[in-house]
């Protein structure tokens, strides 16, 4: 059957509840498909299902299981303040929710339409097996800024440059944000179904975060709204050029928040897009573009399901990735030798986010230096991020692997230490994460192998001893990684497009 599609006009209200089937919306605030179930009944049950095939699956992180555990906590207490039930049931939806449905009566779930492969071929069997117990799954918008089909060519087909996308997705209208509701009634019972903080260890999902918790934004849709606020009342002025350092808060930190629905990207660009004044428009438009970005990939992936399966580029496919577990394992471990490569990767074990900016060199590093497939890279990222996301995250990496669509061309190979030099001159960002360089020299933070011996004696760190030398020759390994990509074009020269 087909996707289930939103629909314009809410049903009359009835005296049956309805439900509200919850996923990447862990919020009441500006929430369309709960705000058509309020329109809809004077009852509404909220419910979340912990589906193992997801928190189990190859994309399994025990940083955003918690963070989605302790988000989904903070807004059941809100629900109840209000009035009504979150409740938490583990199993596989298809099981999961005609059965709740059933259970208190409604014949109406309401969803965020979801976008990517699994999410829509999940959401038409949950609409098959509803119907089949006459009840219907009605989808809204509410995880992007702007829906697939809002933002088209002029064919009616979806964007493949980023470029003509953000042109026309900056043409749509935002829609207006919706207020939470101030009550909420749930059917009596409903408490009975719940099974809480049990259903993520009916999983046997790990649930504990491997990251370091001080490190991390607190969870919940109230402490997310204080970030926005934070962002949008001064912290977003000087964010076109902070964004590229490091070393520096300058970044709003919402991308788990975004992730998991905590705040609705419509009302983050509608507060983003009013701070733009006289002295933030610069800034407000370079966040735009951001959010802009994450719904280009859904938008891909919603046009074409395959794009995150191999590469976007079928002629790619034929790189000669290099099977390297020893250069994999240092590089996830930040040991590469490169001070701003691995400060990156020990920045994202610990603190279970990256800044977008070391995301790129360190993706490089992996795809370029050592020629690694991006997939190791993806997963690696997917494992740690607390805002890993499907369509995101694939389209980043394939991007600086040149594989992806609108990706940056295979010969831009990012030179680590001209990167660190240019984005973190002073070393901030490397001293923080690599104690063992923190009292190396400027002058040698990004090149430490090259430190005389009487230097890395008075710094107290002996190259090859406390923090090693590099594992590859950037320049030889930028050759080597320019032969295979051109090796690739060659031979699938019918269907490259151009660079």
């Amino acid at each position: 059957m087909p996707d289930p599609v939103p629909h314009p006009l809410g049903p009359a209200r009835g005296s049956r509840p309805a439900l509200v089937w919850l996923r990447r919306d862990l919020r009441l605030a500006d929430h369309p498909a709960l705000h058509a179930a309020l329109e809809a009944a004077d009852e509404v049950l909220l419910l979340f299902v912990v589906d193992p095939r997801l928190v189990r699956g190859r994309f399994a992180s025990p940083n955003r299981t918690w963070y989605l555990r302790e988000s989904l906590r903070e807004l059941g207490r809100a629900v109840e303040d209000r009035g009504g039930r979150l409740i938490v049931r583990a199993g596989t939806p298809t099981s999961v929710v005609p059965l709740v449905a059933a259970d208190i009566g409604a014949s109406e779930v309401f969803i965020s339409r979801e976008y990517t492969p699994f999410g829509r071929a999940r959401d038409r069997a949950v609409a098959s097996a509803l119907a089949r117990n006459g009840a219907t799954l009605r989808a809204r918008r509410g995880v992007l800024v702007h829906e697939p089909e809002e933002v088209l060519t002029r064919g009616g087909s979806g964007f493949r440059t980023f470029a003509a996308f953000r042109r026309q997705w900056g043409q749509v209208p935002l829609r207006e944000v919706l207020p939470a509701p101030a009550t909420l009634r749930s059917p009596a019972g409903a408490g009975a179904l719940d099974e809480g903080p049990a259903a993520f260890a009916a999983t046997g999902a790990e649930s504990n975060p491997t990251c370091e918790l001080d490190l991390v934004p607190r969870p919940g849709e109230a402490s997310a709204r204080g970030r926005l606020d934070r962002w949008t009342g001064g912290a977003l002025d000087g964010y076109a050029d902070a964004r590229e350092l490091p070393a520096v808060e300058g970044t709003s930190r919402l991308s788990a928040d975004l992730h998991l629905g905590l705040l609705s990207a419509n009302e983050v660009a509608a507060q983003v897009a009013a701070a733009g004044g006289a002295a933030t428009g610069r800034d407000a438009g370079r966040f735009l573009d951001e959010l802009a970005w994450r719904d280009f990939y859904a938008n891909v992936l919603w046009h074409d399901p395959d794009a995150a399966g191999p590469s976007s580029r079928p002629a790619r496919d034929g790189i000669p990735w290099r099977d390297d577990p020893e250069g994999l394992a240092a590089w996830q471990e930040g040991r590469t030798g490169y001070p701003i490569v691995d400060a990156g990767m020990r920045q994202l074990r610990r603190s279970g986010w990256l800044h977008n900016r070391v995301r790129m060199i360190v993706a490089s590093f992996l795809t370029k230096d050592l020629l690694v497939d991006w997939r190791a890279g993806e997963a690696e990222f997917m494992h740690h991020l607390l805002d890993g996301d499907v369509a995101s995250n694939n389209g980043g990496w394939q991007w600086v692997a040149s594989t992806g669509l609108d990706a940056q061309p295979y010969f831009r190979v990012f030179n680590p230490t001209l990167q660190g030099e240019r984005f973190d001159p002073d070393g901030g960002y490397v001293r923080r994460w690599i104690p063992e360089l923190s009292s190396v020299p400027s002058r040698w933070i990004h090149l430490p192998w090259e430190m005389p011996a009487e230097v890395q004696e008075a710094a107290g760190c002996r190259i090859g001893v406390d923090y090693p030398g590099p594992i590859v020759d950037h320049a030889a390994a930028r050759d080597r990684a320019l032969e295979a990509f051109a090796s690739a074009r060659r031979t699938g020269a019918t269907s490259l497009e151009p660079e």
